[in-house]
């Protein structure tokens, strides 16, 4: 995912923590606030409880890699979190992908005329 499209600072993570709205799943949780910044851009949080450093690093590659094939159809002025959940790390890349989602569908986010971009 390149950077233009990262959510990185800390004061952006507590206003859209602080004013968003979440969406939860039983993979990961997605929190999204408005923003006036004309991209979509995502962070991505994962605690210490899904497991060591290298789980953790495997588990935000995976939402990384999973986010962009929503990246281009996504409503612009949104800033989105997504926050890992244990089965994150035994979960097939499919099933995060459908996970993800069915999260931006049940948030109003990705237009009613895109069929299936996890198929893709």
């Amino acid at each position: 995912m390149q950077r233009r499209f990262r959510l990185t600072r800390a004061t952006d993570f507590q206003r859209v923590r602080r004013s968003g709205k979440s969406y939860a799943h039983p993979l990961v949780v997605l929190v999204v606030g408005r923003s006036e910044h004309p991209l979509p851009r995502v962070g991505l949080v994962v605690g210490r409880s899904l497991g060591n450093a290298v789980q953790r690093n495997r588990a935000k590659r995976r939402l990384r890699a999973a986010m962009l094939p929503f990246l281009p159809v996504l409503a612009p002025g949104h800033d989105f979190i997504l926050i890992g959940r244990a089965g994150l790390l035994t979960a097939s890349f499919p099933e995060i992908q459908q996970a993800l989602q069915t999260l931006l569908r049940r948030a109003h986010l990705l237009p009613p005329e895109e069929n299936d971009l996890a198929a893709d």
